[in-house]
């Protein structure tokens, strides 16, 4: 008896693949496989109710800590992608390796999911399943199915699937981030309504503000306010009070990995905080040398984790890199919340590489080095001297003297 195992979330796409898959391509059974990286108890609930009217089998499996890691282990790298943190494309990957390890086990022949052919998460989810022996198949792609045929097919056949708005947006949730796309929101020119949002408040409609210290250690948070947390519990937290405050809203035109350009609007509070933290105790324990080659480093990270490909070699080379640095990440950073912003407002660390006293304007020299004021007098006298002469050159040539 052939087998195959779906990404099975409960929506359209996944709730219409399971009768496709046995009528298109012959399967005498479909397993359904429901991954819990954070989404809300009711899409669960949901997914459980349309898997038993279409009679699959279902198995969740709780991946929730491993992509919490995978999310702290991001800020080293300070991920994001074209201004906002990569909370689906680093999701993926973990739920495409649930999914492959038990259609392993159940004995599948084969992996399925319910992309369409025009976005990223075909590639990242098949990245995964691709380096085993199971076959791959992507219904919605492959038979070139849109939105509208497949809501006309669910009606058809009575199937059960709610998705987002009462169908009118597609929702992807989980712990890092929150994602709305679909119907008017694909118009760059459309105003989001304020229903769309539900992990934020409007900002501004906090009137006070509220100062959040993070702890760090060697570049993982550990700490809020003194107060230790897990990876889940951290990020949960920080989602639900930098969300009151309205902070962690993107509305951005994405480029995709095949070259679409999309609207796409998200919701990451605590990753926003997190990240606005750990930028700002990195500025105080690196060297500019080393914050400046880092930004290319971590720009290449961000690329490869928003492709999915986060067990590429490459990967594993620039994390030598990164885990380096992140030796002296250690101390706190003070973030104000207030109007929709996560700002910085203090860092302290042990290994902070800067001297007040060599700072001040309040002191002339600097203590232990022999440095005078007056010593900066020389540098001042170079400072710019390759490019005046080269002006110079210029005019005598041009005949401008």
């Amino acid at each position: 008896m052939d087998r195959v195992a779906l990404a099975f979330s409960g929506g359209l796409d996944t709730t219409v693949c399971v009768g496709l898959l046995e009528e298109e391509y012959g399967y005498d059974e479909v397993i359904g496989v429901t991954v819990d990286v954070g989404q809300p108890a009711e899409e669960f609930e949901e997914a459980e109710e349309t898997a038993e009217a279409l009679g699959v089998e279902t198995h969740v499996v709780d991946a929730r800590e491993e992509f919490a890691q995978l999310c702290l282990d991001s800020l080293k790298a300070n991920a994001t992608y074209q201004g906002y943190p990569l909370g689906t494309a680093l999701a993926r990957p973990v739920i495409a390796n649930a999914i492959l390890e038990t259609a392993i086990e159940e004995g599948c022949d084969a992996v399925a999911h319910g992309c369409t052919g025009k976005g990223n998460d075909q590639l990242r989810f098949e990245a995964v399943w691709r380096d085993s022996d199971l076959d791959v198949i992507a219904p919605v792609r492959e038979l070139e199915l849109t939105r509208e045929w497949e809501i006309e097919y669910a009606e058809e056949r009575g199937l059960p699937v709610e998705s987002g708005n009462e169908g009118d947006w597609s929702i992807d949730t989980n712990l890092w981030s929150r994602s709305v796309e679909g119907a008017n929101l694909e118009q760059p020119n459309y105003v989001p309504p304020e229903e769309i949002y539900d992990w934020t408040d409007a900002p501004g409609t906090v009137e006070d503000t509220d100062l959040v210290e993070i702890e760090f250690e060697q570049g993982e948070p550990v700490a809020v306010d003194g107060e230790e947390y897990g990876p889940v519990e951290l990020i949960e937290h920080l989602n639900e009070r930098a969300g009151a405050y309205g902070v962690g809203r993107t509305d951005m035109m994405e480029d995709r990995m095949l070259g679409l350009k999309v609207r796409e609007n998200y919701e990451h509070p605590a990753a926003t905080v997190l990240l606005n933290a750990h930028e700002a105790l990195e500025g105080l324990v690196l060297t500019q040398e080393e914050r400046e080659f880092k930004a290319q480093v971590d720009q290449q990270w961000s690329k490869k984790a928003y492709q999915g490909l986060i067990d590429a070699p490459l990967v594993g080379a620039l994390e030598g890199f990164i885990e380096q640095t992140q030796k002296r990440v250690t101390g706190t950073a003070t973030i104000k919340l207030d109007g929709g912003s996560a700002r910085p407002v203090g860092r302290e660390s042990e290994y902070a590489a800067y001297s007040e006293a060599a700072a001040s304007f309040n002191t002339e020299t600097i203590e232990g080095q022999g440095i005078t004021q007056k010593d900066a007098t020389g540098v001042a006298k170079y400072h710019g001297y390759q490019g005046r002469l080269a002006n110079a050159v210029t005019k005598r040539v041009d005949g401008d003297e």
